[in-house]
């Protein structure tokens, strides 16, 4: 079932969970993502299993065969992933407007010292570079 849209499929929040381990842990079989999962919530190895072969068919992760195991290698980026979501986070709750979220996120945050000069540095490279 090949994605043909430009964009690619938007993961589940379950999806991103094993995209992030696939992401921080390289290549993993579905033990180890399990495994992984496990430690944090209720999840039946076989529901593991069967959403890693969801995702292989979404085209998220690929597959290969090493011995009695299949090893899944996230097939999109962490950061092509992460600009994805947020640009339709930004399009559909904030209409668009990065400036309106971004006001939002420090709004109801207490945002360190540190966290706003690296703001102020941000703001600065992209009036520098317009």
């Amino acid at each position: 079932m090949a994605n043909h849209s430009s964009f690619p499929p938007k993961p589940t929040d379950s999806e991103l969970e094993i995209l992030s381990f696939l992401w921080q842990h390289g290549p993993s079989t579905v033990r180890q993502v399990h495994d992984h999962l496990a430690e944090t919530k209720e999840a039946g190895y076989t529901t593991t299993l069967k959403l890693m072969q969801i995702m292989h068919e979404k085209e998220l992760l690929s597959r290969t065969e090493e011995g009695r195991s299949h090893v899944y290698t996230a097939k999109v980026q962490e950061a092509e992933t992460r600009q994805t979501l947020l640009d339709r986070f930004v399009e559909t709750t904030f209409r668009g407007s990065a400036a309106q979220l971004v006001m939002q996120a420090l709004g109801n945050h207490k945002t360190s010292a540190r966290e706003l000069d690296e703001i102020r540095q941000l703001l600065n490279n992209l009036e520098n570079n317009h």
